[in-house]
């Protein structure tokens, strides 16, 4: 009940107030919650860059066409995809898998293949979607952990991408900016909290086969 309640009290935040901050304690239990989030194979195609620096968020704002959550959130969260996903990501992955638990490469092998067989089947551009999709995925976790940690929050696609990777010189990194996550406490002045959740029923929404 505790998991409805926080779901049901979160809501897109539109006016964040810059007199209360996340802590760093609390924000290090957010981006944690974020790097367990479930992805195909486990490879997480993806980094989150925690953008806090004022000027640079003032920078990015204008990318966003204004939008006021960039610049008074507590932090802007920016999932980026990686630009190359080949061989080299799965051979980086496994060394991750075989270091972690302790297991000799070679028993590692087929799953490697499989890997390997399903990236290589891949256009960029299909790789790149599907970058995209584990992102989301991983913006889920941070929707759902922000609620439950009692911080609130905004998924955002109203920027440009090109604008961002390049203020935030992610092209030298080898990432692309997908989709962004402002996080911090709503203002008494935001009267989105006010209005009810609009959801379709149970009925309409679950098929039961």
């Amino acid at each position: 009940m505790e998991l409805l309640s926080s779901l049901n009290t979160r809501y897109a935040t539109k006016v964040f107030d810059t007199t209360k901050q996340v802590s760093e304690e609390e924000l290090e239990k957010l981006l944690e919650a974020i790097r367990l989030s479930a992805s195909s194979f486990g490879l997480q195609p993806y980094k989150v860059v925690v953008v806090k620096n004022p000027e640079t968020r003032a920078e990015l704002r204008k990318a966003s066409w204004g939008q006021p959550q960039i610049t008074d959130c507590s932090a802007l969260l920016v999932f980026a995809v990686k630009s190359t996903i080949d061989t080299n990501t799965v051979d980086e992955f496994i060394d991750l898998v075989a270091t972690t638990r302790n297991a000799p490469k070679e028993a590692l092998s087929e799953y490697q293949n499989m890997m390997n067989g399903t990236v290589g089947s891949r256009t960029p551009e299909q790789l790149e979607n599907w970058a995209s999709k584990q992102a989301y995925i991983a913006l889920g976790f941070g929707l759902v952990s922000s609620a439950i940690l009692g911080i609130d929050s905004c998924p955002m696609e109203g920027f440009s991408p090109d604008d961002y990777d390049k203020i935030l010189e992610l092209d030298k990194l080898g990432l692309k900016s997908k989709v962004i996550l402002a996080v911090g406490y709503r203002s008494e002045a935001d009267k989105y909290q006010q209005y009810p959740k609009v959801r379709f029923s149970k009925e309409d929404f679950f098929l039961q086969i």
